[in-house]
């Protein structure tokens, strides 16, 4: 066994106040124990690129150098390049959101584009709502710029619109920088904001003059149901955070951002300051494998695969998972949001499920507040149906070994605690 190494930090007293607020990624603290050959994760949110035709990728990033390498191997636009940004509207037209080239930014992933619009709205001690729970990603995102984030509890359909308007209305006019949703299977929850809150939730973001950001990554992995449209196709006044991630390659860090151009420009600047421009490599491996591909297929053959793998989760939470559990149904996306008895912790839980192989993200990772602690994040995306069913059989065990316990204190009359000090 090693020792831990304690480290002095003599420059303590220098870093910003901000940084004491800076939230660890929940997801990321896991890749370690994730990485182990006999774990089974249900932690991190990773498409699966093997339905992603390798041959095709290496042509492009081939042609990228051997056609453009002058341009490809240079800085480029802070905007993003022309080609990249015609392929985007031509994306955005597919589901109903048509706008010109002008008005997109090409980011480094949707993560950079939280960070530039936290940058730009946000000062110390400004509100922010989001639904509760909420990406952990955007969490870390706000959490530099010391904002207080309200999450306004969902249900199956969504953000629950009746609380955010008791929100609102709390909070007054201007109140609340900006509104923070992924209306198409949310991470963590994996539910999607029915249609008629997605126009009540515009119509409140008009009456307080407040601004909505739209994360849309899992928009395109619908496995049932009908199209719905997003935000950005009802109100222009929208900001949408779109990703290449999700239906290409998420090593590549290429997505993007629309909004009203007072928003852009502000976001420019500080997109400026902050890498000068992206990679114009990058962006032009994404044309030449947008351009030369069937990609439309490749996507649908991993939207299949996705979709099993969804079933192979929600079979197996039926069969093994104790009665006394519950858990969303996505129609899309990565991710089963599953809730425990209060009496549990998912945090006290997750190192006895690590020893018995199978990893999960405890729900108060996705909350600013602790909240969740009863819950946890499965993400179905990357195991294999075969390995699905016997880390969701291995996580049954870990809570029903917990849940026994409890049923013996309540047998002899005890009243059991709270697990990790949750109310």
């Amino acid at each position: 066994m090693g020792t831990a190494r304690i480290v002095f930090d003599r420059w303590d007293g220098r870093y910003a106040a901000r940084m004491t607020d800076v939230r660890s990624s929940a997801v990321r603290d896991l890749f370690a124990a994730a990485s182990r050959p006999d774990m089974i994760s249900f932690a991190g949110g990773m498409p699966d690129l093997g339905g992603v035709p390798t041959e095709a990728v290496a042509a492009a990033a081939r042609d990228a150098v051997l056609y453009e390498g002058a341009t490809a191997l240079q800085y480029g636009s802070s905007e993003g390049r022309p080609a990249l940004r015609a392929t985007i509207v031509e994306l955005m037209a597919e589901i109903g959101v048509r706008l010109p080239a002008d008005d997109i930014i090409v980011t480094a992933g949707a993560q950079q584009g939280l960070d530039l619009l936290a940058k730009v709205f946000l000062d110390p001690g400004d509100v922010v709502i989001a639904e509760g729970p909420t990406y952990v990603g955007a969490l870390q995102a706000f959490s530099a710029y010391q904002p207080d984030v309200v999450c306004v509890e969902m249900d199956h359909g969504g953000m629950r619109i009746d609380l955010l308007e008791v929100e609102l209305a709390r909070l007054g006019p201007r109140g609340a920088k900006f509104i923070y949703t992924i209306p198409n299977f949310q991470n963590p929850a994996g539910v999607t904001l029915l249609p008629e809150r997605r126009r009540r939730l515009l119509e409140l973001a008009r009456e307080y003059d407040i601004p909505v950001i739209e994360d849309d990554p899992y928009g395109r992995l619908r496995f049932e149901g009908g199209h719905v449209k997003p935000l950005r196709a009802l109100d222009d006044d929208v900001i949408y955070l779109g990703t290449f991630s999700k239906i290409f390659a998420p090593g590549l860090r290429l997505g993007w951002m629309t909004a009203p151009h007072p928003i852009l420009a502000k976001v420019l600047l500080a997109k400026q300051a902050a890498d000068l421009c992206g990679s114009a490599y990058a962006q032009v491996t994404a044309e030449r494998y947008f351009a030369g591909t069937r990609w439309r297929r490749v996507l649908q053959g991993l939207t299949r695969t996705y979709a099993e793998r969804r079933d192979a989760m929600l079979s197996a939470l039926e069969e093994h998972f104790p009665a006394e559990v519950s858990w969303t149904h996505p129609e899309g996306g990565f991710f089963v949001w599953a809730e425990m008895p209060e009496f549990l912790d998912a945090n006290t839980l997750l190192a006895e499920a690590v020893e018995h192989g199978v990893t999960f993200v405890p729900g108060s990772a996705f909350y600013p507040d602790g909240r969740g602690r009863n819950c946890m994040r499965l993400a179905f995306c990357y195991a294999e149906p075969a390995a699905i069913e016997a880390g969701i059989r291995r996580l049954a065990e870990v809570i029903e070994d917990r849940l026994g316990l409890y049923r013996a204190f309540i047998t002899a009359g005890a009243l059991p605690a709270v697990e990790g000090g949750a109310a």
